[in-house]
């Protein structure tokens, strides 16, 4: 018998440990529960608990292989108004689009922004799927959109 999960979340191999926890605490609503000069574990206050971790890629609790910073990550973010998150970090936070503002065809309206450590972050309110795509979702979990 497979034995329950009681939690999941991303650990993110960064250069700069505590530039990363500023983005994240300042910027997306998250609280530091632990932190050292080599990992830091966030979690935000709300119900149901998101959690994320922040390690220094050098650290020897990586096996050697794998001590190099995160490459190619993207989080995505849901919120309930993306329009209103845009004006919040991009024009108030000053925070750099790397993709602008959209509404997609397949289902999202989104921008993404980067985080210190490379990592890409995908803030996203679900939207109707144009016809192209609508067929391609599960019924039971396709967005219900505008």
């Amino acid at each position: 018998m497979e034995t329950a999960l009681t939690s999941f979340y991303p650990v993110i191999c960064t250069r700069d440990v505590a530039a990363s926890r500023d983005f994240y605490t300042r910027h997306f609503g998250f609280e530091t529960t632990f932190e050292a000069d080599w990992y830091v574990s966030l979690r935000r206050p709300e119900s149901p608990h998101y959690e994320l971790a922040l390690l220094d890629h050098t650290h020897e609790t990586l096996p050697d292989g794998y001590r190099r910073p995160v490459q190619g990550l993207i989080l995505n973010f849901e919120v309930t108004d993306v329009d209103a998150e845009h004006r919040r970090l991009v024009h108030g936070a000053g925070l750099t689009e790397e993709l602008s503002l959209r509404s997609e065809d397949f289902g999202q309206r989104h921008f993404i922004v980067a985080a210190p450590d490379g990592v890409l972050v995908d803030v996203i309110t679900p939207i109707a799927p144009g016809e192209a795509y609508a067929a391609q979702f599960n019924p039971a979990t396709a967005p219900a959109g505008d």
